[in-house]
């Protein structure tokens, strides 16, 4: 019954995308719905895309070996979102344009910076979706019986699938069936059949160590890392970006993010309370992250289980199919066209590459190569872990400083943000080199040596030129309003 629910769900998936194909008639349609999302759409396709694996099974996975304090890294994400809604996401939404990069571009007025950053966006954006579709195979290769490589498969197509047919529409509509799912697998069904199986509160108080109902239990150091990475990278990443530019106005951008964090925060403690009751019902397991399915399939009635694995695989597909339109953009509107250019290709072309009124079909042809990459790329990589944490750090290390500084400080300059992404680049890869990978100083190193390069060359560097001034200022003035 399980396996059916979930066969149902994906045919689902790829049944929207053929519906929503029609509404897909511009590049803006395409790449960002139309930038007409009201407010309710805007909420469910915001929480869904950033509540990934990481969040929902790797949530559970932290509130086993933690209890409470699992949720952080969930909280983190949801703080970051906040932030970005409550601060930024007016304003971004205001520029009309498809890119981090075409921001910076249109912020600083020199391609250097921005054709950087569309580099390293393009990889952070892969490696999300790549961990994505390996979080997704694993449910796939345990309920099918298949290998790991044939579950990567089927699950690539289906999102490729609905994900080429409508572009952001269909990805928004299928966010949202995603968010039904989600929001009923885990609040509706897996939160109260775990808690019931560990005897109720006060049977799992009884059962574990008094660190599992205790807040801090992740340590200090490992909470304000969780912030630092997870909460920075939700400012300034394209796949978040790209859902910011689908609202209908800033004030949806603003109120509709702000929503998305609030659900977000409390699936988050969600989580990391079925966490806490799997530690009590199955103390034996290996992998932590093993107890959302664990917990689905053994502690909750036939059936109902399938809509909760349904749950896990919908957040995992909701943030790759994000991640997979993000990256076919970044491709689409920044890197090819850069590279056109350095090869001599007419500046008519690449400028019509980046406008609102560019071949859909050639960017249909963009998603499914991108999704081919992703698919194969998945196979590869053996450790998710890493790929992810090398992305957020050369992601928030490189780029934050830069994009957050040309939206804040009017004096920071494209010299100060070309060499600021260059210092927490080389910064962050210095201290992984250093450090190790998974250490939390690459992060620190870059963002100082960030912060630092960009300030200081801003004060000693041209002020940016007045017509660039100017442009940005008038696209910001709704943001006001």
């Amino acid at each position: 019954m399980n396996v059916i629910v979930i066969v149902l769900y994906l045919a689902a998936m790829v049944v929207i995308g053929l519906w929503a194909a029609r509404r897909a008639r511009t590049a803006t349609d395409y790449r960002v719905a139309g930038r007409r999302l009201g407010a309710g759409l805007y909420t469910s396709t915001m929480a869904a895309v950033v509540l990934g694996g990481a969040s929902t099974v790797g949530g559970v996975g932290l509130g086993y070996q933690y209890g409470i304090s699992g949720m952080w890294l969930v909280v983190a994400i949801a703080t970051g979102l906040a932030v970005l809604s409550l601060f930024f996401a007016a304003r971004i939404q205001s520029l009309k344009v498809f890119t981090v990069s075409q921001m910076l571009q249109l912020r600083y007025g020199a391609r250097g910076g921005a054709t950087a950053s569309s580099f390293v966006m393009l990889a952070y954006t892969l490696m999300i979706a790549v961990t994505s579709t390996a979080a997704y195979a694993a449910i796939f290769s345990v309920l099918f019986p298949i290998s790991r490589p044939w579950a990567i498969l089927l699950g690539g197509a289906v999102v490729i699938a609905y994900s080429v047919l409508g572009g952001m529409w269909s990805i928004t509509l299928t966010d949202l069936m995603q968010f039904v799912f989600m929001t009923i697998g885990i609040f509706a069904i897996l939160l109260p059949f775990s808690l019931a199986a560990g005897g109720g509160w006060s049977g799992i108080t009884e059962r574990l160590d008094a660190s599992f109902f205790s807040v801090g239990s992740m340590g200090f150091q490992a909470i304000v890392t969780q912030f630092v990475v997870y909460g920075f990278g939700m400012l300034i990443g394209q796949d978040i970006w790209q859902r910011v530019f689908t609202a209908r106005s800033p004030k949806v951008a603003r109120w509709g993010g702000l929503a998305a964090a609030a659900y977000v925060a409390v699936y988050g403690v969600a989580g990391a309370l079925i966490g806490t009751a799997a530690a009590a019902v199955l103390p034996t397991l290996e992998v932590p992250e093993e107890a959302f399915a664990a917990m689905a399939q053994h502690h909750v009635p036939v059936g109902l289980g399938g809509v909760v694995l349904a749950a896990g695989v919908a957040a995992m597909m909701s943030t790759a199919s994000g991640a997979t339109i993000a990256a076919a953009t970044v491709a689409r509107v920044d890197v090819v066209p850069t590279l056109r250019g350095l090869s001599g290709a007419s500046p008519d072309d690449v400028a019509r590459a980046r406008s609102e009124d560019a071949s859909v079909t050639k960017d249909r042809i963009y998603v499914v190569v991108v999704g081919l990459v992703i698919t194969v790329l998945s196979m590869l990589v053996s450790s998710t872990v890493v790929a992810l944490t090398i992305a957020y750090d050369l992601l928030v290390g490189g780029l934050l400083v830069a994009v957050l500084g040309g939206l804040v400080w009017r004096r920071g300059t494209a010299a100060g943000a070309m060499w600021s992404m260059a210092a927490g680049v080389v910064a962050t890869v210095a201290g992984m080199v250093a450090f190790g990978v998974l250490a939390n100083a690459p992060i620190y190193l870059g963002l100082t040596a960030s912060a630092v390069v960009f300030v200081v060359v801003s004060l000693v560097s041209t002020p940016t030129a007045p017509r660039i001034s100017q442009e940005w200022n008038r696209r910001i003035q709704e943001s006001k309003a």
